[in-house]
This record gives C-alpha cells, sequence and structure tokens, in this order.
C-alpha cells in the first residue's frame, strides 16, 4: 500500500501547480464549480452568471469540496481527477487481490502508469471521475457474478449511480451493453435477469436521481439541453466541431496505453484468438478475461460510430486493457515461461522512446517541432541504453517478474522531465495563468475585462483566473465602461474602428501566447488609466 500511495502521489499529484489550466474545458470546469460554491448552489451548474447545463455535477461537487478546504486553485480544481484516479487505482488492486492474487500489485502499477490514466489524473474534466467509477462499478458487478455477494451487487449499483452523476446516461448504456454482451457470450441469459436486482435499481435511483429530477425542476430547459443536444445531437452529428475518422480511437488507445502498448496488444489479440475459437466458457479460469474484452471493446466501438470524437472519450476502456495485461502476465508467471524476443525488443523501445519526447519538451512546445541537434542525439542516446537495459533485464535476467519493474522506470523519469522541464513553457504558451498575472500587476483597481479574436481556450482560462465574465468585440459585446482588452498582435486598426472615440492606451504585451493588452476609456472619455 505505501508503494500503491507513493506512486499515485507522484504520478497524479506531483507538479501539478507547475502549469496552469490548458484548452477549454479545465478552466471552464473549474469556473463552473466556483461559482457554484460562490452561490453555495449544488442543483445547478453556473458560468458566467448563467446555468450551464452541459454536464452533470460530480466533479463540481468534488471541486467544490477541494475549493473548500484548500482555496480556489488550479491545483485544486485538478484533484478530483487525481482522487478519483487514485481510487481507481485501489479498486483494482483490492479486486485482483482478493479474486486474482499473485499479480494484484502489479495490475494496480500497470494501471496508474498508463498515459492516458496519468494525462486524465491530471486534468480537470469529468472523464477520470466517469472512468474511475464505471471501472469499480464494472468490477464489483463481476465479483458478484462469480461471487454472489450482494454486497457487490449493491457497491456495483452505487459506483454506477456516481458514474452517471459523472458523464450522464452514456455510462448506463456502457455499462449495461457489457453486461449483456458477456452474458450473451458466454450463454448465461439468465445473468441478466438476475443483475436487475431491485434493491440495487433501488438504489441506484436514490443516489442518481435526485439531482436530475431537481435541476429539470429549477431549469425546465435542462432535458433538452443535457440529453437533446449534449448526449443525442453529440453523438449523431457533428454539432460541436470534433468531427474525426472511424479509426481515431485505434491511435489514441494506441498512446493511452503507453509503455504498455505492446504487451497489452500481445494479451488482446491471444484472447480475441482464444474467443473466436471458443474455447471459453463461464466459469472458467479465463471469463474474465472475456468480460475485459468486451469491456474494453464497447467504449472503443460506440464511439467510433458516434460523429463527435474527443481523445477523453476512450479512458473508460484503459482499465481493461491493463487488467488484460495483468491477466496475461499472471498466467505465464504461472508456466514459468519468458517472454518472446521481439516482444520484449519491441517492449523496451516504446517504454523509453516517451523519454525522448519528455526530455526536449520545452523545444516541442516553444517551436512546434522536434529540433535535431545536439540535445536531441542526447536524448536519444539516453532513451537508447535505457531500452537496452529494459530488454537484457527481462530477456536475460528478470523475465515477467521483473516487467513492472523495468517499465516503470521510464514512465517515472519522463513524468518528471515533463513536469520539471515543460512546466514553465507548458505555462507560458498554453495557459492564461501568467497573461492574467500581467493583467493584475497594470490594473490600479479590478476592470471588466474584453478580448478580440482570442480563442476559447484562452478566453475561459482568464475568466478562471480573474474570476469575472469576459467580453468579445467580436460579439458585439463592448464594455461601456472602462476596461482591459486583450487582443492578438497587431490589431490596433481594428480596435481603433470598434471603439471610435474612445482613448485606447497600450499597456504590454505577452509574447509567448503573441497577445497585446489595452486600457480602453469609459464611452465619455472621462476615465484616466
Amino acid at each position: 500500500m505505501l508503494l500503491l500511495a507513493g506512486f499515485c502521489g507522484f504520478l497524479f499529484f506531483f507538479g501539478m501547480a507547475y502549469f496552469g489550466l490548458v484548452g477549454a474545458d479545465e478552466p471552464r470546469y473549474a469556473q463552473v464549480a466556483r461559482e457554484m460554491l460562490a452561490r453555495h448552489d449544488w442543483i445547478t451548474p453556473v458560468l458566467g452568471g448563467s446555468p450551464w447545463l452541459e454536464k452533470p455535477p460530480l466533479f463540481y461537487w468534488q471541486a467544490m469540496l477541494a475549493y473548500r478546504f484548500f482555496g480556489v486553485s488550479d491545483w485544486a480544481a485538478r484533484l478530483p481527477s487525481a482522487v478519483d484516479a487514485t481510487l481507481l487505482v485501489v479498486a483494482v488492486y483490492a479486486f485482483l487481490r482478493r479474486f486474482r492474487s499473485g499479480y494484484h500489485l502489479d495490475g494496480a502499477l500497470i494501471t496508474a502508469s498508463a498515459a492516458g490514466i496519468i494525462g486524465f489524473a491530471r486534468a480537470a474534466s469529468t472523464d477520470m471521475p466517469l472512468a474511475a467509477m464505471l471501472a469499480i462499478a464494472l468490477l464489483a458487478w463481476f465479483a458478484w457474478s462469480e461471487h454472489g455477494s450482494k454486497l457487490l451487487l449493491a457497491l456495483g449499483y452505487v459506483a454506477l449511480a456516481l458514474a452517471t452523476l459523472a458523464k450522464g446516461p452514456v455510462a448506463l448504456l456502457l455499462a449495461g451493453a457489457t453486461v449483456v454482451i458477456f452474458a450473451a457470450a458466454q450463454g448465461e441469459y439468465t445473468l441478466i435477469r438476475r443483475t436487475l436486482w431491485i434493491p440495487g435499481i433501488l438504489l441506484f435511483c436514490a443516489v442518481a436521481l435526485p439531482w436530475y429530477v431537481a435541476v429539470q425542476i429549477r431549469n425546465p430547459d435542462f432535458f433538452h439541453i443535457f440529453i437533446l443536444q449534449h448526449n443525442l445531437a453529440r453523438f449523431g452529428s457533428n454539432l460541436y466541431r470534433h468531427k474525426e475518422p472511424f479509426w481515431y480511437y485505434i491511435p489514441v488507445a494506441i498512446l493511452g496505453l503507453m509503455p504498455w502498448t505492446v504487451f497489452a496488444s500481445a494479451a488482446l489479440g491471444e484472447r480475441v484468438r482464444a474467443c473466436w475459437q471458443r474455447r471459453e466458457a463461464l466459469g472458467s479460469e479465463n471469463a474474465f478475461s472475456v468480460f475485459l474484452v468486451i469491456w474494453l471493446m464497447v467504449p472503443v466501438a460506440f464511439f467510433s460510430i458516434s460523429q463527435s470524437k474527443l481523445p477523453g472519450y476512450i479512458v473508460p476502456a484503459l482499465p481493461a486493457a491493463t487488467l488484460l495485461l495483468a491477466e496475461y502476465v499472471r498466467e505465464r508467471l504461472s508456466e514459468s515461461d519468458r517472454p518472446a524476443r521481439m516482444l520484449v525488443i519491441l517492449h523496451a523501445v516504446v517504454a523509453a522512446s516517451p523519454l525522448i519526447p519528455g526530455l526536449m519538451i520545452q523545444y516541442i512546445i516553444l517551436q512546434h517541432h522536434m529540433p535535431w541537434g545536439r540535445a536531441a542525439a542526447i536524448s536519444c542516446l539516453l532513451a537508447g541504453v535505457l531500452a537496452i537495459g529494459i530488454a537484457v533485464a527481462m530477456r536475460v535476467q528478470m523475465g515477467w517478474n521483473g516487467l513492472r519493474f523495468v517499465t516503470l522506470v521510464p514512465v517515472v523519469l519522463t513524468v518528471a522531465a515533463v513536469l520539471r522541464l515543460g512546466g514553465p513553457a507548458l505555462d507560458s504558451t498554453l495557459s492564461a495563468r501568467p497573461l492574467a498575472a500581467e493583467l493584475s500587476q497594470v490594473e490600479t483597481k479590478a476592470l471588466p475585462l474584453a478580448v478580440l479574436h482570442v480563442s476559447r481556450e484562452l478566453e475561459f482560462g482568464l475568466a478562471f483566473y480573474r474570476n469575472q465574465t469576459i467580453e468579445r468585440y467580436e460579439l458585439g459585446q463592448v464594455p461601456s465602461t472602462e476596461h482591459l482588452l486583450v487582443a492578438p498582435e497587431g490589431t490596433q486598426v481594428e480596435i481603433a474602428k470598434r471603439v471610435t472615440g474612445r482613448r485606447v492606451t497600450y499597456l504590454g504585451s505577452f509574447a509567448p501566447q503573441g497577445m497585446d493588452y489595452y486600457w480602453v476609456a469609459a464611452a465619455s472619455g472621462k476615465e484616466q488609466p
């Protein structure tokens, strides 16, 4: 447990404040939780003073609690995802230790160190809460299906209710499809009937439904906005401009499973081949592997069909892949064989390769490409030495027993490099935090803030770090009072046209993001900067 706590602490919690909130979702979700806390409102999500009904409240509730205990900050906004990722790892450890002992610690560490788990554990978003709660629900359900404990089934229903509060009815769909397909694959249709346990359904309703009922009563348009627009329309159309090809989640899953991609793919291929040959039977030792394959495939297939695709949608499938790998290795430990030479070589290369962009992260962020030179050569040399060490350790000395140890070394080194070397560059180029800090230094009193032709990411970031609603010039939202304005470099002429007759004073520039900021007088022209 100490080892798990140490790795989860480093992989999920360490350096959460090294760079500010990035993208559009992180600052937006963080600001919704802040406004809900300020209003003491645990029902209606609010953004910019208006209801914002795109997502259920679980992440907001967790962030509100983090704000209450630690104050409002970007790292506090990321805390819920880190906690949920830790719960996921603990659940994997507890399940494997109780029902699949022999590789439980390794299985938990494999799950914790997958790139997709690490990345979304550090993001202020709803993806990790959904993935963690759904994984707990499915693991509890499978344990119940094997051992019959109603307490486990009750736990599954509670976790599923929390998953539904994390991201909506998609949790029910993913869990239901996984259970039904597994029961059909095993020829045990009575399992579906026994799963529909009345006390469990009542428990689910008691946890999940009160918020849905309350928010609908307070906001009559909730059903239309949340269900019709942000679930059905998002799935069936490109309404939100997230169009990607059908095969999009194949490379996303490959990257999300690094550094375990090679052996996870081998485990999946072997199990699919075995299932195809109909060698599995319910109650057999391999039933869990069949369940994991279905669990892995359901989210990938469902979201591949969706017309709107984002990387975070695939996170619920990652624990199934890491557990499948844990089962794969556990079986081979019992057989006392050594991993195949080609698999070891491929794994060593894949596991060590992220160290190269990790060490070069500053250059990649600032120059938008991988520069080739002395620094790149040294990074490649270090990664090459590490890959050789991994291959030799696994093939010659440790075998399967060394898989976890030798693979966690490059994971730790890469995460440390990205945080320590890339943190400042990520902060200055992708986050609104440093720009917001500069704006606070040039104003003598709190002023409204407007933007012109800036990205949504920057707009939402400024809204969080300044805790105010941002007006957009191009939408006709030109404040009549004196205010600050952020706009790209070289837009002075357009600014002058939009505020004709008003004094505009250039205050400074934020070069990393190519932004200038100005003071704009009130319409009367009487205020002084």
